[in-house]
């Protein structure tokens, strides 16, 4: 398990060097990508009236500056907390959400779709590296959610 419970309801992360600083380094990207309005980042800011786009755009400007800072808030604490020893559960939860939020870009980036089958890819397809990525921050997110659930006894 990547996320052991250590002492007094904390977890310790058990990642490699180079995956710590893979995680320090990915929050960044999101942070430029988030002052944009890179197309990639729709998962993270979907439409909220389908049927009504003056709506929509009056939500989107009431709502994206304080979605914005919260995306960027978790990402800075995934950046900062990457090579930490341990981690609250306040700590693991804003993990979870950074994290997810770099597979939402991603994803979309590649166009992940819901049942898409990763091992179907042709072994020279240049988007590996990216879907190795995503298939890592999936695995991450899933490890965090089982180590939390299974803090709270929800197993």
């Amino acid at each position: 398990m990547r996320f052991a419970p250590a002492a007094n309801g904390r977890f310790s992360p058990n990642l490699e060097p180079h995956e710590r600083q893979f995680l320090a380094d990915l929050p960044r990207q999101l942070r430029e990508l988030l002052d944009s309005d890179d197309v990639s980042l729709r998962r993270l800011f979907p439409t909220a009236y389908h049927q009504d786009p003056e709506r929509d755009a009056e939500f989107q400007r009431l709502m994206r500056e304080d979605l914005v800072a919260r995306r960027t808030e978790t990402a800075k604490l995934l950046e900062r907390t990457a090579t930490a020893d341990t981690l609250s559960a306040d700590d693991m939860t804003m993990w979870m959400t950074a994290i997810n939020d770099l597979r939402l870009v991603l994803g979309t980036q590649l166009d992940v779709s819901e049942g898409m089958e990763l091992d179907e890819l042709e072994e020279n397809d240049p988007r590996l590296p990216q879907f190795a990525v995503y298939g890592w921050l999936s695995m991450l997110l899933e490890q965090i959610i089982q180590a939390l659930m299974g803090q709270s006894g929800m197993e």
